[in-house]
């Protein structure tokens, strides 16, 4: 599936020193806890979610060596600080846990999860500190409350985790609300609603799984969505499973078509009731992303990636492709090693820039640039 030597760029972090593992502080290399990367073309720019260092950071072009730093920041003074919103008050350039990242035609989206709110460039920003023009879940750039105080609606944010341009179209997993939110085009004003909602029956409702028992419906911590081949699929890690909709809903409460990661619509359980698991089992997958050749999840809590063919997607399919463990029998954060280069510790992101699969490794605090086979 990846390349048998392993990702061709690594960034964030560094080797252990003397065995142990060195403490991360910030600094232009440096990536703590990142969740979301994205990278708009093969010479780049490249964006990633920094998500413990409550910042965003930008290469201009695609990195060709290890640890390169950033060239932009936003969210933070400057390359040395850290903080929630800077530790002050939400603004237009401030983030509190950004996790998804998301490149369009021409605009950047960024899941301000903490803020309960997605920020949107409508150009790629091009310098540090660069303000986002428009906000979605808020009515203003200073606000920050869940459901804006309120229950949900087509026009708030609980714990916005994911975010996905496809076609034009934004797409936010509205983790919290349990639901997926749709906007048929890239908004272009404050506090604009949503399209479509997915895993609720209506914009005002955010019961686990639509209020009733496990089923096509429902959801319980959608994070990342994808297309293949016209399928939408939503990752839902809490319910260990990953739902297919043959075609994009048009209406609220259109229940799903198919499911993988479980033998059927009911089940929930991680790894399908087994501590190891297996290729069609999942445990927790966040990511998820599509290429011609492949689908991807990351199977976070199994230190995995799983891929299957497009073609063999169908109900409870078996994944016939694998990085970071020797077989699908196995798991284990660094396969229960001290991280090497193509190993896994609770992989959170992943995106698909041509030929390349980049991969927010969480747990080892960096990003891999990890060409296919």
């Amino acid at each position: 599936m990846l390349d048998p030597k392993g990702p061709r760029v690594v960034l964030g972090s560094h080797d252990p020193v003397d065995g142990l593992v060195q403490p991360v502080t910030p600094q232009p290399h440096s990536l703590f806890g990142p969740r979301g990367a994205v990278m708009a073309s093969s010479d780049g720019p490249l964006a990633v979610c920094d998500t413990g260092h409550h910042r965003l950071l930008i290469w201009s072009k695609s990195p060709t060596s290890d640890h390169a730093p950033a060239d932009i920041i936003i969210g933070q003074p400057d390359f040395e600080h850290e903080g929630r919103n800077a530790k002050g008050t939400p603004n237009a350039a401030t983030l509190n846990v950004p996790t998804g990242v998301a490149f369009g035609k021409k605009a950047l989206a960024v899941a301000d999860a903490w803020n309960h709110r997605v920020l949107i460039w409508l150009e790629v920003p091009t310098q540090s500190h660069q303000p986002a023009d428009i906000v979605l879940g808020q009515a203003d750039f200073s606000s920050m409350e869940i459901n804006r105080g309120k229950g949900p609606t087509a026009n708030t944010l609980n714990w916005c985790y994911g975010v996905s341009i496809i076609d034009e179209r934004l797409v936010v997993s509205d983790t919290g609300n349990r639901r997926v939110l749709i906007w048929n085009e890239i908004p272009t004003r404050n506090a604009q609603p949503a399209d479509m909602v997915i895993g609720q029956y209506d914009f005002e409702s955010r019961d686990e799984n639509a209020g009733e028992e496990a089923g096509p419906l429902g959801l319980r911590w959608a994070h990342q969505v994808a297309q293949s081949d016209g399928q939408l699929m939503v990752s839902d890690a809490g319910a260990n499973r990953i739902l297919v909709w043959r075609k994009w809903p048009d209406s609220p409460g259109t229940p799903a078509d198919y499911v993988i990661g479980q033998a059927d619509f009911n089940g929930l359980e991680h790894n399908q009731g087994n501590y190891w698991p297996h290729a069609g089992a999942l445990n927790m997958p966040y990511g998820l992303a599509s290429t011609k050749d492949w689908v991807i999840a990351a199977d976070t809590a199994n230190s995995r990636l799983v891929g299957w063919r497009p073609d063999d997607l169908a109900q409870a399919a078996k994944a016939v492709g694998l990085a970071a463990q020797k077989d699908f029998g196995s798991k284990g954060d660094n396969r229960w090693k001290m991280a090497v280069r193509d190993s896994l510790c609770w992989p959170y992101g992943v995106t698909i820039c041509d030929r390349t699969l980049i991969i927010a490794d969480s747990g080892n605090n960096r990003i891999m640039l990890w060409d296919f086979a």
